[in-house]
């Protein structure tokens, strides 16, 4: 018998933002809200239909350097609004012998929230930037 194990979640890569190597990715949950439905004429219980499916928001986090291209991005967005400023995204799950392994793509994606760094004389951490991305939808592809 052959055993399947899982990936683990340390080696990654995100596709169509080329500005940043990202440390984390964070996915939001995707919901289908339920509707509840009865016609007048039917036993007192209610159906359940399908109705809009939303999905959370996806935050990426990177150490700062010198780049200012998400900030910029970011700022587009503030002083223009996010039309023309959408990009299509892949988050790729990459194995330990460097394989791409699973494929998330993300429609039309947006920076609608911009985090920059808290700093600390006590620490020795990197400074690290977040980026929190709305979008129209992902599925996984792979």
């Amino acid at each position: 018998m052959t055993r399947n194990d899982p990936y683990r979640q340390f080696r990654f890569r995100v596709e169509g933002i080329e500005e940043a190597g990202f440390s984390e990715v964070s996915f939001a949950d995707t919901t289908t809200d339920p509707v509840e439905y009865r016609e007048g004429n039917e036993p007192p219980r209610f159906r359940k239909l399908s109705g809009l499916t939303k999905y959370g928001n996806i935050t990426l986090k990177w150490g700062i350097t010198d780049s200012m291209k998400l900030y910029e991005w970011r700022q587009r967005v503030i002083d223009l609004g996010a039309e023309g400023e959408r990009k299509d995204v892949s988050i790729v799950l990459i194995d330990e012998a460097g394989n791409d392994k699973a494929r998330w793509e993300i429609e039309e994606a947006w920076p609608s929230k911009y985090d920059p760094t808290d700093f600390s004389a006590k620490g020795n951490e990197v400074a690290i930037e977040t980026l929190e991305l709305v979008h129209e939808g992902f599925k996984r592809v792979s």
